[in-house]
């Protein structure tokens, strides 16, 4: 999956990777590259799992070690996905509220910048195709307590506050709407300023 985030080291350097594991996670990539240059190239219900296996120079056994789903070739990137997620609240500059920080997070991470013509590619792809975005609404759904905690703590408010839950919930799934929309970007914008508002309230009931 493409990114268009740049991270920044802010801790200590992580331990040295080892050759068995540099090699496992160049196979995984491979096998992804493999899959969305095909993909994109020819329509994603158009591609089998034995031609993927093939451009990738791997068995279909190695391919389904890495990959147990067809729809997950697209994904590759879930865990480092929700490390961005939370970071966006975690990390925001101070003033900015958690609705607008994830509206930003939304904008720029399930959306397509504008001059990424790669990222707008992989974000067609999903778009027109209901088993992707079905996967990748679900993907981020399941990052729903992670973030609704890291929420609470930044607000200080109980962990498993429903307030933090419900607004972790919207706003993972509120991108969704957007891709009926004929402007994506203004769906997501509005349905955020929903958010905002209705924790603006929130916040002054528990202050």
């Amino acid at each position: 999956m493409p990114s268009t985030t740049t991270d920044t080291a802010t801790g200590p350097s992580p331990a040295p990777v080892g050759r068995r594991e540099r090699k496992k996670a160049a196979t995984r990539q491979a096998i992804a590259d493999a899959a969305l240059r095909l993909f994109l190239e020819r329509g994603y219900d158009e591609v089998g799992i034995r031609e993927i296996a093939d451009a990738a120079d791997v068995s279909t056994t190695t391919l389904f070690k890495h990959f147990p789903v067809k729809e997950a070739l697209v994904f590759d990137e879930d865990s480092e996905q929700e490390t961005r997620l939370l970071a966006a609240v975690r990390e925001r500059p101070k003033g900015q509220s958690i609705p607008a920080a994830l509206r930003e997070h939304a904008l720029t991470t399930r959306l397509a910048a504008d001059s990424d013509a790669g990222f707008t590619a992989f974000t067609n792809l999903v778009a027109s195709t209901p088993a992707l975005r079905d996967y990748a609404q679900n993907m981020w759904l399941r990052h729903t307590a992670a973030l609704a905690q890291a929420i609470a703590e930044e607000s200080g408010l109980a962990a498993g506050d429903p307030g933090c839950a419900a607004l972790a919930h919207f706003a993972l799934e509120a991108p969704r709407a957007a891709y009926a929309h004929d402007n994506p970007r203004e769906a997501i914008t509005r349905a955020f300023d929903l958010l905002e508002h209705g924790w603006s309230a929130l916040a002054r009931i528990k202050a």
